[in-house]
Order: structure tokens, then C-alpha cells, then sequence
């Protein structure tokens, strides 16, 4: 059984999709309707930066979201179709349009929206996000509590690996007491805001009403959300958990595993890095994940007669 996995925020490169871009006309196809549905040459920003521009989450999110609805594309239309989808924060968007639920127009539309409510937000509440390495998940929940209602659990993407959100002074406090509680490291992240976190309600009150206009298909595959870690299937929850999770946890460990608790053994990551195959070796190696994020990736899946990768 065949997953695709969509990443998030932090996958972002300059340089990204040009490949893609010159080498598959369907790609072209999307990065130019794209930038005309946007606005502004995304495009050009992908391919040349500046990355301190590419980096901003009004302009992360759309970039990230048209990589990865190109790679699904390219891969669909080469016979490699996934029978379960899942995506971290994000990528649940790609998730949701690779599964039939979005189309590209109205994903990406909702994708923008999403990206400049989420950085308005942390622009008027600023916080703090800090990754915190070596402890277990209810280690970190327990200091969180202990610290107050300002800092939470935003991540948990693999075990001894849990982001906190939050102000950034209880997010430091919080991050100090994992320290002293035995923590490895501790990584503050380049954020625009406190995101999944109660700093993003605004975010996600805003968001409700342009996501209750939008109109939402059975998923032609399962989608396992970041809310309930769960393959979901009804499209009005699945409205109503894409609200939910831009101030809820990402409950990563728990959708691979749900994942591999399905019959999952391969999976395709739709980004040139490795952020998402690195975090799924460290929560299963019942799962092999591929990268196909580059033109090249494409290619050598398309031609593969190894069985590895997802099918129809």
C-alpha cells in the first residue's frame, strides 16, 4: 500500500521547481496559472529569491503548495497514484487537492488566504517557536502545562522531536525547563509566528468563513489529518479540521504510524529535501520513503520496475 507525503513551511529553497518548470510542460502549465492567480511572479521568487522573501509565509505557503500539486500531477499522469494521503501542516492542502477534495484553483486560493492570515496574525501577536530534542512527547506536554496556557505543544513530528509555540518569553521559559529536564538541544525556529498555537485564533477565525464558502469533494483517497491523526473521508469534517488545525498540534508520529497501522510500506515524499523521510525513519522503518521533488526523481520513479513506488 502507497502514501504521498506533503510537506510544510521549512521546505522552501530557491531554486525550487525550476527543474520541473523546464524540463515537463505540465508543470509550466501550473506555475504560470499560478502566477496569475496570485498576483505576483511566484514563479520568479521560487526560482531566484531572495530566499529572506521566499521565506515569508504569505509566499511560502502558495510556493510550497504549487511544488507539491505539480509533483502529485507529474507522478498521477505517469500511472504513480497513492491509495492514502497525508501531509504535515500545509501539506495537508496538497494532501486534500491530490486527493480530489480541492482543485488546484481553489486550493491555492485558499493556500494564499491561509499564508497572509497566518502571518498577519504574527505580526500583531508576535511569539516564539522552539524545537525541543530529546525528551519524550509527555515530557514536553507536562512542561508546557507547567509553564502556562501561553506556551503549547505545536509538533509533534518524531519521537525525542516536539516544536512549542507560543509567546516567546513562556516559550523560552519552557524551553530552559526542557533543558534542565534533560532535553539534547534546544532550536529556536525562523518563524513569522507563534504558529498552531492559541496566537493564531485570529488566523483562524478568518479562515473559517472563507473555508465554509469553499466547495469540498469526497476525497477519491483517504486523508489522514493532522488533527486526528486518523484517515478521514467526510468533507465537511474535513472543512472544519483544516480551521482547527492552524491552532492545533501537528500530530506527525501519530499519522505515520496510522500510516503503517493501514498497510502502508511505501511512500513518495512530493519535495526535493528530506525533512519528511527523515522524521518517518525515526517513527517507523515499516515505511519506505522516496523523494520526488526533482525533475530527475520523476523520471527515475516513472521508468522504476521495482515496485517501490506508489501505483494505482
Amino acid at each position: 500500500m502507497n502514501a504521498f507525503l506533503f510537506p510544510g513551511q521549512a521546505s522552501q529553497d530557491v531554486g525550487m521547481g525550476q527543474d520541473l518548470y523546464e524540463r515537463f510542460p505540465e508543470a509550466k502549465e501550473l506555475f504560470d496559472a499560478a502566477d496569475e492567480l496570485l498576483g505576483f511572479a511566484l514563479t520568479a521568487l521560487c526560482f531566484s529569491g531572495p530566499m529572506e522573501e521566499l521565506s515569508q509565509t504569505s509566499v511560502t505557503q502558495p510556493a510550497v503548495y504549487v511544488h507539491s500539486v505539480i509533483v502529485a500531477r507529474l507522478l498521477a499522469a505517469r500511472g504513480l497514484s497513492p491509495d492514502v494521503v497525508t501531509g504535515h501542516s500545509l501539506g495537508e492542502y496538497s494532501a486534500l487537492t491530490a486527493a480530489g477534495v480541492l482543485d488546484f484553483q481553489q486550493g491555492l486560493s485558499l493556500v494564499q488566504e491561509r499564508g497572509r492570515l497566518m502571518q498577519e496574525a504574527g505580526r500583531n501577536r508576535p511569539g516564539a517557536m522552539i524545537a525541543i530534542l530529546g525528551l519524550e512527547d509527555e515530557v514536553v506536554v507536562r512542561l508546557c502545562d507547567e509553564t502556562g496556557p501561553a506556551v503549547v505543544p505545536a509538533n509533534f513530528n518524531a519521537p525525542g522531536q516536539v516544536v512549542i509555540s507560543g509567546e516567546a518569553d513562556a516559550v523560552v521559559q519552557a524551553s530552559e525547563a526542557a533543558l534542565a529536564a534533560g532535553a539534547s538541544k534546544v532550536v529556536s525556529l525562523p518563524v513569522t509566528g507563534a504558529f498552531h498555537s492559541p496566537l493564531m485564533e485570529p488566523a483562524a477565525r478568518a479562515l473559517a468563513s472563507r473555508l465554509e464558502a469553499a466547495e469540498f469533494a469526497p476525497p477519491t483517497v483517504p486523508v489522514v489529518a493532522n488533527v486526528t491523526a486518523a484517515p478521514e473521508s467526510d468533507p465537511v469534517k474535513l472543512r472544519r479540521l483544516l480551521v482547527d488545525q492552524v491552532t492545533a498540534p501537528v500530530r506527525w508520529t501519530e499519522s505515520i504510524l496510522a500510516l503503517a497501522g493501514m498497510g502502508v510500506d511505501n511512500a513518495i515524499e512530493a519535495v526535493p529535501g528530506a525533512l519528511l523521510r527523515g522524521l518517518g525513519r525515526r517513527i517507523t522503518r515499516n515505511i519506505k520513503i522516496t523523494l520526488a521533488g526533482t525533475a530527475d526523481a520523476i523520471d527515475g520513479l516513472a521508468g522504476s520496475q521495482e515496485g517501490t513506488a506508489p501505483h494505482g
